[in-house]
């Protein structure tokens, strides 16, 4: 599986992006999907997760509430609604596969390439 984030972007504090990765590959449905995150000096980490049916999700404690993942397999492609914005949410972003949920970096087999995200105050 070939994955391919984007939609990143510089937007102010309280604003919205989506993010998009596109994956390539015939099992992209068989796959459980994740999105980290890496701010300057810090290390990835986890945000959200998504199951290959689309039916579980699960969140950073950071970002619930304010992030939603989402899947349409029939477009080999999983997104990341982010709203209501903080700079502290300023990262890279990439999108994983996984062959289960989870949301340890490790466990997941692919990556993408990241986008950037900055937040301005």
């Amino acid at each position: 599986v070939q994955l391919q984030a984007s939609g990143g972007g510089l937007v102010q504090a309280g604003g919205s992006l989506r993010l998009s990765c596109a994956a390539s590959g015939r099992t992209f449905s068989s796959y459980d999907m994740g999105w980290f995150r890496q701010a300057p000096g810090k290390e990835r980490e986890f945000v959200a997760t998504i199951s290959w049916s689309g039916g579980s999700t699960y969140y950073a404690d950071s970002v619930k509430g304010r992030f939603t993942i989402s899947r349409d397999n029939a477009k080999k492609t999983v997104y990341l609604q982010m709203n209501s914005l903080k700079p502290e949410d300023t990262a890279v972003y990439y999108c994983a596969a996984a062959s289960k949920i989870t949301s340890h970096a490790y466990e997941y087999d692919y990556w993408g390439r990241g986008t950037l995200v900055t937040v301005s105050s």
